[in-house]
């Protein structure tokens, strides 16, 4: 049986979530904009979609807070229609973004385009290891600020960035600015109640959450606004005009029903974590990367002399999946890593280990036992080569 460590990158479709996009799919595949029978179906799954979503987010159960969510093709779209949108609405209030070092590429590329359209862009970079102070991305900010986007947990080392007290700061010196988190990595894992009230745009993603590929959402506090990014029949409330893809995101709502309580999540998450890093001092050469507040559920960790590639390939061969990094770079060196200011043979040799609330002690059990015999192995190999003994 498969050991999957690489829940950061995608999670496996939960049945419910998948059962719920094969009934939509066949029985209500009406346009949810066509006034018939099967037209009303499919907006009451939107409808009933959106509810579970400002559940996630701890909005109450009503129309209003129904209302402040947009559903987009996922993440990458959240986050680009939050930055982009909200820049342009806000230009004539100044043309300078607060953003991080270690955000995803999806903000990251964002922010550059906007330089590119003229916008000054201050990017603040992470201490030795991996977290940012409040004050720091405070300080970076202007009087002509009107933006800060800032991730609630990073992708690749599960650094845990300080939101509410960044959004206090940031409101003293920037009350006019436009504060969006990148959820991706925090929804359905960690409750997002505590910071909605500190933030104006929240971007989630479906297949973080044990959801389909290909669906996510933008939580947009009321008298927020911002530009579209995609014009047309004027669906989601003008924000992401085209025929909504009810499938995906009837399963979305499936699959946050299906998501254990918080509570019980903490618990594992922190149980296999201490089982992890206990079992990774057994392991010849390990370094883990670990911010000071962090997510229990990511650790990242380098191997010395052995290539992130070479490893993950090892350990796939057995059925044992984790990544090199985010599953956006593609085989690229984390900028995350090299952010922190790591030795380029630490980014290198970095693995990142990931956790959902369906992995076991055994999948960490078979992961360190694995590791061994991939530096034993890999070691041997390496030194035969060389011409060693």
């Amino acid at each position: 049986m498969a050991c999957y460590l690489d829940n950061s990158a995608t999670t496996a479709v939960c049945p419910a979530a998948a059962d719920k996009a094969f009934c939509v799919m066949t029985d209500v595949f009406g346009n949810p904009s066509s006034l018939h029978t099967l037209g009303v179906r499919a907006e009451e799954e939107l409808t009933a979609a959106r509810r579970a979503v400002a559940s996630l987010l701890g909005l109450p159960d009503d129309a209003a807070a129904e209302r402040t969510i947009v559903f987009t093709s996922g993440g990458t779209e959240a986050n680009n229609l939050a930055l982009l949108g909200g820049a342009d609405a806000m230009r004539r209030r100044g043309k300078h973004i607060v953003t991080t070092a270690i955000e995803h590429p999806s903000v990251l590329e964002a922010a550059k385009e906007l330089e590119r359209q003229g916008f000054s862009v201050t990017f603040v970079p992470p201490d030795a290891n991996g977290d940012i102070a409040a004050k720091a991305i405070a300080d970076a900010c202007r009087e002509d600020t009107v933006l800060v986007s800032v991730m609630t947990v990073n992708n690749e080392t599960g650094a845990r960035l300080p939101i509410n007290a960044i959004s206090t700061l940031v409101r003293r010196t920037c009350p006019h600015a436009l504060i969006h988190t990148d959820a991706v990595q925090a929804a359905g894992k960690l409750s997002l109640k505590p910071i909605v009230p500190h933030v104006d745009l929240i971007s989630i993603s479906g297949h973080k959450l044990h959801a389909p590929k290909g669906v996510g959402a933008l939580y947009i506090r009321p008298g927020v606004r911002l530009t579209p990014r995609v014009f047309g029949g004027g669906q989601e409330r003008g924000m992401r005009s085209g025929t909504e893809s009810v499938p995906l995101i009837a399963a979305v709502g499936a699959a946050i029903g299906q998501l254990p309580s918080y509570q019980a999540q903490e618990e594992r998450y922190r149980a296999l974590e201490a089982q992890l890093l206990d079992g990774l001092k057994t392991v010849d050469g390990v370094t883990c990367h670990l911010p000071a507040n962090k997510v229990p559920y990511i650790v990242n960790v380098s191997v010395a002399g052995l290539k992130s590639e070479t490893l993950v390939h090892f350990l796939a061969a057995r059925d044992i999946y984790v990544s090199a990094g985010s599953a956006c770079a593609k085989g690229h060196e984390s900028h995350v890593l090299q952010a922190m200011g790591l030795p380029k043979e630490a980014i290198g040799s970095a693995l990142r280990i990931s956790l959902s609330s369906q992995n076991t002690s055994d999948d960490i059990h078979t992961l360190i036992t694995a590791l061994r015999d991939a530096v034993n192995t890999l070691a041997r190999a390496d030194n035969h080569r060389k011409g060693g003994i």
